[in-house]
């Protein structure tokens, strides 16, 4: 809950510049990372509802005062901190504002040590609020029915964080992953969190279908447009009418048809083949690629407007290899699922086995650790995973990184993965690791890892 500095950030106003120096050089001096303005305009745009810091606002200001700051504060985020500085004669006013919501005042003059108080207690709840925000997420996230974002590395809450910001936004996605990471999955998740759930999520591959029926396929026709069209036909535009379309594999999609896509992005109307009628299109596309379509465009092989359409806002997914954390968490959900498939028990997979699998490098991503799982779970022990001997190799993060490194890289996504298996119990990860308890409290203190975030 810290800015890139680890500092959580203090935004001061007040148009007395004296006051304003004198307390900014007390919070400096304390470790803060103050911002000094001498009026409330533009405050707002600094703030938004995962800003880790509070505000400090003198009441009395000319333009925007402080009463008014703290309820368009409010207004974005509720439980965003506000610490107000009284003049002598503003008491009940102050008293009336924290009853509004203000966290508390403080009146002028003060001392240091009350300012510093008031601060830091404010941070607290900042910081507290912030990570129930978090937790409150990721348990609606995990319990929701239908598709799930599953994961505890950085990468992954980032991203849970940036669904949650535009799942139920009007405008057009492009996602780019390699191939496995779930780009599908993760269309449906987006239509399933937004307004249009209730209406038809549509996907094509745009690889998969022949070049002579695409635009047949997406537009639809109506009888006798060529010689096999027989019967009208609702294209996939159509039929994602108030819904979603997930457009997979988009960089395959033929040149020509690139120029009517980007028609129907810019006017949200299509006309079925053989007909002059235009049909309105109320629907979200969502486009998905594992290829660097602007590299494509340079070389000719995508139209350059269509990218730039497409890209309004973009999510890249991130390789397996890249949060490898989350393996042992994934390897049990996929587990579990081919359990309940297909009737068998889940046998605990070997510490052993589980190293390995934190060190393939997984060119398949997602995917190819589903179809382990689901292997395990039929053959169990038996099971042979078909890289357990192979040399391991670094790629991604790994490139560049020093062999102290890279040996506290493995170290620390070791000691995650037991403490993920024992439920966070000290005695049996130490067991299991063959270390002395005040070793592996000084390696969990080293790298931030809590026992309770596993319990």
């Amino acid at each position: 809950m810290t800015d890139q500095q680890g500092v959580c950030p203090v935004l001061l106003i007040d148009d007395e510049k004296h006051i304003r120096l004198a307390a900014g050089q007390t919070l400096e001096l304390a470790g803060h990372d103050v911002e000094l303005m001498s009026s409330a305009e533009g405050v707002l745009g600094r703030i938004h509802e995962a800003w880790p810091g509070v505000i400090i606002t003198d009441i009395n200001m000319p333009g925007m005062d402080g009463l008014e700051l703290m309820r368009s504060i409010h207004a974005k985020d509720p439980d965003l901190p506000v610490i107000l500085i009284t003049g002598h004669g503003d008491i009940s006013m102050a008293v009336n504002a924290i009853r509004q919501g203000a966290y508390d005042f403080i009146e002028k003059p003060f001392a240091s040590e009350l300012l510093l108080d008031v601060v830091r207690r404010a941070l607290e709840k900042r910081r507290l609020t912030l990570e129930n925000r978090q937790l409150r997420f990721e348990l609606e996230a995990q319990s929701a029915p239908g598709p799930k974002i599953i994961g505890k590395s950085a990468q992954i809450q980032q991203l849970r964080r940036l669904m949650a910001a535009i799942a139920d936004t009007a405008a057009d996605i492009l996602v780019m992953a390699e191939t496995g990471c779930g780009k599908d999955l993760l269309a449906r998740f987006i239509h399933e969190h937004s307004q249009r759930r209730d209406k038809n999520f549509v996907a094509i591959n745009c690889g998969a279908v022949p070049e002579a029926l695409i635009e047949s396929e997406l537009f639809g026709h109506e009888a006798g447009a060529f010689t096999d069209a027989r019967n009208q036909r609702i294209g996939k535009f159509e039929y994602a009418n108030g819904g979603t379309l997930f457009l997979d594999e988009i960089e395959s999609m033929p040149m020509s048809l690139q120029i009517r896509l980007l028609r129907v992005l810019e006017e949200r109307s299509i006309e079925r083949l053989g007909s002059n009628k235009t049909i309105d299109l109320n629907l979200r596309v969502i486009a998905a690629t594992k290829v660097d379509l602007l590299a494509l465009c340079e070389q000719g092989g995508f139209r350059e407007d269509l990218y730039y359409r497409l890209n309004v806002l973009r999510v890249d997914i991130p390789p397996l290899r890249e949060r490898r954390e989350d393996i042992p968490l994934l390897f049990q959900h996929f587990a579990l699922i081919a359990s309940n498939q297909y009737g068998r028990e889940v046998m605990p997979l070997p510490a052993e086995r589980m190293h390995s699998l934190m060190l393939h490098d997984w060119p398949g991503n997602v995917r190819e650790l589903r179809n382990l799982a689901e292997r395990y779970v039929l053959l169990g022990e038996s099971c042979t995973f078909d890289f357990d001997n192979r040399p391991i190799t670094l790629t991604g993060a790994g490139l560049g990184m020093t062999l102290p490194e890279q040996v506290e890289r493995f170290e620390k996504m070791l000691i995650h993965t037991e403490l993920g298996r024992h439920g966070g119990s000290i005695k049996d990860t130490l067991e299991s690791l063959g270390l002395p308890r005040k070793t592996l409290y000084d390696k969990m203190r080293k790298y931030g890892l809590d026992k309770s975030q596993y319990k």
